[in-house]
């Protein structure tokens, strides 16, 4: 069972008044932990990317903590939008819509929509009724990396950047929302997530998925992004056990994420079983990557998951991790490194 925990008056009292200040403010959501900042404050948004080391044309997101409230940051809600925030808000879902005039583009990326989302998550319900206003939040982690479901893992990566981190414990869901944007009356899946496409299909009749040339830039959609720093590689399911004897030949140490035991014990080979149920393999996903990250080994191997629906937000972030280690030099360009 994930603890959930209820923040005090003095801890939120301290977080408005550290967000009102211009500060950054770390918070639990049901998905991963939040960076957050005063959505109406620009130089404390910036602030956002400074300490993610995050280029300024990567957008983010909006969390409310009310739907009522959306019409202060979009200027059309289409028919499609209203019904899924009725369905799914409070909830892991992000909708893209186009953005009020009085939205600045250091949270767009300088684009004409914005990204919104109101949380499930009893702490960051509190932080925001509390704030009255709009908190902009990616995850609360160097840009690219792995997503945090801890508070620990926050402070790990961000240490003395971060003013306040409001510890909710282990986040329920643990992979980041599902992400729609609208093309008139249709709806494109960018980003899965919790809130799965046939759960989407359900409210509004047909989904398009996948980005094309026109598709904003949202949160999560550059090639390569939620990695370890340690390399990493997807290996058919059924080669797991010979390739982690393979790559461990010679001493060279190897770490593995799997779906269930090895077949045999290598002696240089760092095994981790996630499971075969999706919603617990994405509850620890990060969690695991962090742990193998930490174990000293030259390469990480993950099994690869199952093609049906279920395991499509695991699977994504999956190929984004083993697209390449990723850094950012200080023009806010990004490379993949070998």
């Amino acid at each position: 069972m994930v603890r959930v925990v209820r923040a005090t008056p003095v801890e939120i009292e301290t977080a408005v008044q550290a967000l009102r200040d211009g500060e950054l403010v770390a918070f639990p959501t049901e998905t991963v932990y939040g960076l957050g900042a005063n959505a109406r404050n620009p130089a404390a948004v910036r602030k956002i990317f400074e300490a993610k080391g995050r280029p300024t044309t990567h957008p983010v997101i909006v969390h409310l903590d009310n739907p009522r409230f959306l019409h202060h940051w979009v200027r059309d809600v289409p028919g499609p939008a209203a019904r899924l925030a009725e369905r799914f808000w409070p909830g892991p879902l992000t909708m893209v819509l186009p953005r009020a005039a009085n939205v600045h583009d250091i949270l767009t990326g300088g684009q004409d929509t914005v990204a919104v989302r109101v949380p499930a998550h009893q702490m960051a319900q509190q932080l925001l009724t509390a704030f009255g206003g709009g908190i902009a939040a990616p995850s609360a982690n160097r840009y690219g990396r792995l997503s945090p479901t801890r508070a620990e893992h926050v402070r790990e990566e961000l240490g003395e950047a971060v003013r306040i981190v409001l510890d909710g414990g282990e986040c329920q869901i643990g992979l980041e929302s599902t992400i729609i944007a609208f093309e008139g009356q249709e709806v494109r899946l960018l980003r899965p997530g919790a809130v799965s496409a046939a759960q989407i299909r359900e409210v509004v009749g047909g989904l398009l998925v996948g980005a094309h040339l026109e598709s904003p830039r949202v949160p999560g959609s550059t090639p390569s992004h939620y990695s370890p720093q340690t390399p990493m590689s997807i290996v058919p399911s059924g080669q797991i056990d010979t390739q982690a004897a393979t790559s461990s030949e010679g001493g060279r140490r190897v770490a593995v994420l799997a779906q269930r035991l090895p077949l045999k014990a290598h002696k240089y080979v760092t095994w981790v079983n996630a499971g075969r149920r999706p919603e617990q393999y994405g509850h620890d996903l990060y969690a695991n990557l962090r742990t193998l990250d930490k174990a000293a080994c030259q390469q990480i191997l993950v099994q690869d998951v199952p093609p049906d629906e279920r395991w499509d937000a695991i699977r994504d972030r999956l190929t984004h991790a083993a697209s390449g280690n990723i850094d950012i030099d200080t023009t806010g360009a990004m490379a993949v490194l070998p």
